[in-house]
C-alpha cells in the first residue's frame, strides 16, 4: 500500500520541555488513523509539523512523498487542515469565503467555480452558500471549515479535534460525513475521546506526553466482544461448540476460574448471536454461569497502556 504519511523520528522541543519524542508512524492510501490521547500528549505539535506549521527539531516527516521541511510547498499542497479552532471570516457569505480560500490554493476561473460547487455539494452547502458565516450554526461552520480544506482535493485530509464544541446531533453529521470523506482522501483525525477515535478510524495511533505508545488496527462493522463463564469437563469441547456458532469470529483460549468454570473472550458481528450462543451451550449439555459485554477493545488497550507508561 502506498504511504500518504511517513513519520520518521519526529520530535520537537521547546526549549527544555520535549512535546513530542521520537514518534514514527505511516498512513497509507485510503486509511483514517486516529490520533488519540489526553490533552497535552502531542497530537496538535504532531499536526503541526506534518503540515509545515512546525518544523521539527529533529526526525523527518513526508507527505505524497514529498519532505514535509525541504519540499514543503509541494507537501502542503497535497494537504487539506481543519484545526481545532478554524479561522473563519464572520462577515463574508459562505461562497464568498470559499471562492477566497480557493484562490489562495491557486485555483482560478473554471476550476475555482468547480471547485467551489463540488464541495458545496459534498458538504451540503447549498442552503447557506449565501449566508453570512456570521449566521451559520457551529456544525455548519464546521462544514465550511472542511469544505475549504477540500478545494485543492487533497491526497491527505487532517482533522484536529473535528467534534470539539459540537453538539450530539452535529457530532453524529460530522462522524458520518468522515466515513463518506474516507472513500476519497487518506484522512488523519486527532481527538481526546475513544468513541470518536473508535466510530470513525480504522487505525488508532495512541499517544500520551508525547511519546507513541502504539499504533493499532481498530474493529469494524460494530464486532461486540463477550466474556463468558461455562461450567464443563473439558474447555476444548466448550470452544468447538462456540467456534461452530454463526456470527462467532473469535474465541480465545479458556482461563479456568476458582470456582471450576471455564472463561471464554467472544467476538461477534451482532448482538443477536448470544441467543444462539447460549442455547447451543446449554444444547451441548454445558452449564453457562455467565455472559457479560466487556468494555471495548479500545478503552481496553488505552487503559492498559496509559497505566503502564504512568507506573
Amino acid at each position: 500500500m502506498q504511504s500518504v504519511i511517513v513519520a520518521d523520528q519526529l520530535t520537537k522541543h521547546y526549549g527544555s520541555r520535549v512535546a513530542v519524542a521520537n514518534v514514527s508512524f505511516d498512513v497509507g492510501k485510503g486509511e483514517v488513523l486516529g490520533l488519540l490521547g489526553p490533552n497535552g500528549s502531542g497530537k496538535s505539535t504532531i499536526l503541526r509539523m506534518l503540515t509545515g506549521y512546525l518544523h521539527p527539531t529533529s526526525g523527518r516527516a513526508r507527505i505524497a512523498g514529498f519532505d514535509v521541511t525541504e519540499q514543503g510547498l509541494e507537501a502542503r499542497r497535497r494537504i487539506g487542515y481543519v484545526p481545532e479552532d478554524v479561522p473563519l471570516y464572520p462577515n463574508m457569505r459562505t461562497g464568498e469565503f470559499l471562492e477566497f480560500m480557493g484562490r489562495l490554493k491557486g485555483l482560478s476561473g473554471k476550476a475555482l467555480g468547480d471547485a467551489v460547487n463540488r464541495v458545496c455539494e459534498q458538504l451540503r452547502l447549498g442552503s447557506v452558500r449565501t449566508l453570512a458565516i456570521s449566521k451559520l450554526s457551529r456544525g455548519y461552520r464546521q462544514r465550511v471549515a472542511i469544505a475549504q480544506a477540500l478545494l485543492n482535493s487533497p491526497d491527505l485530509l487532517i482533522l484536529d479535534e473535528p467534534t470539539n464544541g459540537l453538539d450530539p446531533r452535529q457530532i453524529i453529521e460530522v462522524r458520518e460525513l468522515i466515513r463518506s470523506l474516507s472513500f476519497r482522501h487518506t484522512i488523519l483525525v486527532t481527538s481526546h475521546i475513544l468513541g470518536e477515535i473508535e466510530r470513525v478510524a480504522t487505525r488508532v495511533a495512541i499517544l500520551l506526553d508525547g511519546q507513541l505508545l502504539t499504533v493499532q488496527p481498530l474493529r469494524r462493522n460494530g464486532e461486540l466482544k463477550f466474556k463468558l463463564c461455562i461450567r464443563a469437563d473439558s474447555s476444548d469441547q466448550v470452544k468447538s461448540t462456540l467456534t461452530s456458532v454463526p456470527g462467532v469470529n473469535s474465541v480465545s483460549a479458556a482461563t479456568q476460574t476458582d470456582e471450576g468454570c471455564y472463561e471464554f473472550a467472544v467476538e461477534i458481528a451482532h448482538r443477536s448471536t448470544t441467543e444462539q450462543i447460549a442455547s447451543s451451550v446449554v444444547a451441548a449439555g454445558f452449564g453457562l454461569q455467565s455472559m457479560t459485554q466487556t468494555r471495548a477493545d479500545l478503552e481496553e488497550l488505552f487503559l492498559e497502556l496509559t497505566g503502564k507508561a504512568k507506573q
